[in-house]
């Protein structure tokens, strides 16, 4: 009779811990299915690699790439390309993961040089993009459905309505191998540089010291000027249809005559506009590339 108890007692225990098991097994799976829903739908907000930002490795292991390459970027008006912007209008942005994933995704932000929100993103056109706040700032992203596009998205964005100077588009982009995993990915950050027409304006007429070559023998662009202070050096380069080909932060200027050489990435043939930014001025010029 002890016997038989002690038997019933055991078979009622292993049933508690079988009945334990699954629930945490399907407990497991629904948490598993969520996060992946969440995030292959985009949605996250501070991982755009902007200052004061995570990216995309906050869920994807592994390290971020360079991504000047992978990620072209170009702002329209209508469907013309533009180098630069008026204040309160509103363009297109658009990103083109030069890849082309089959699975893939995006967030990204626009700042200003203080490092403020520049304007307002608005989550439209190609691909179904959707745009959300989060401290401060405007998102854009991809979602469950575009992230099985092509790589290709595009989304308004309303331009300050004063002149902030130059803005910064930050883009965090995900080519994903598709496995329910966060293992795999790569993670492709970028920054693109836009100023202001008024800025453009001012400085070119200010700054006629400026000048950019290009030398073909090195594949490197030659910059010189003059500046009367110390202030951060960045350049966004421009092929002839408006889309940003190449940035690049050259640290801090030197206080008077300037001599700046960095070497570009293979680019095509062709005309190039240099768009060359230090402290609060804006220079310009054209290279020949071949």
């Amino acid at each position: 009779m002890k016997k038989s108890y002690i038997l019933s007692s055991l078979a009622l225990a292993s049933l508690g811990f079988f009945a334990f098991q699954q629930t945490t097994v399907e407990s497991s799976v629904v948490e598993k299915f969520t996060q992946e829903h969440l995030f292959s739908g985009g949605g996250q907000s501070g991982l755009t690699g902007a200052p004061g930002e995570a990216n995309c490795t906050q869920c994807h292991s592994g390290t971020t790439q360079d991504g000047t390459t992978e990620n072209s970027f170009a702002l329209l008006q209508g469907t013309t390309p533009v180098a630069a912007y008026v204040p309160g209008t509103t363009y297109t942005a658009t990103l083109q993961q030069t890849s082309t994933p089959t699975k893939s995704g995006f967030s990204s932000t626009t700042l200003d040089g203080t490092d403020a929100m520049a304007g307002n993103l608005i989550g439209a056109g190609i691909g179904g993009t959707q745009n959300f706040s989060s401290g401060g700032r405007d998102y854009v992203s991809h979602t469950a459905t575009s992230s099985t596009g092509s790589g290709q998205f595009a989304w308004s964005w309303i331009a300050p309505a004063t002149d902030v100077g130059p803005v910064t588009f930050y883009i965090s982009s995900n080519i994903s191998n598709d496995d329910g995993s966060t293992a795999g990915d790569i993670i492709y950050l970028s920054t693109h540089v836009i100023p202001s027409t008024a800025s453009i304006d001012e400085e070119v007429a200010n700054d006629l010291k400026f000048t950019a070559g290009y030398n073909a023998a090195t594949n490197k662009l030659v910059l010189d000027f003059d500046y009367l202070a110390i202030g951060e050096m960045n350049l966004n380069l421009l092929d002839m249809n408006g889309r940003s080909v190449f940035t690049y932060d050259l640290g801090q200027s030197e206080i008077g005559e300037n001599h700046e050489t960095l070497a570009l990435p293979e680019l095509k043939d062709g005309m190039y506009v240099v768009h060359f930014f230090v402290g609060n001025k804006a220079m310009s010029a054209n290279i020949l590339v071949k």
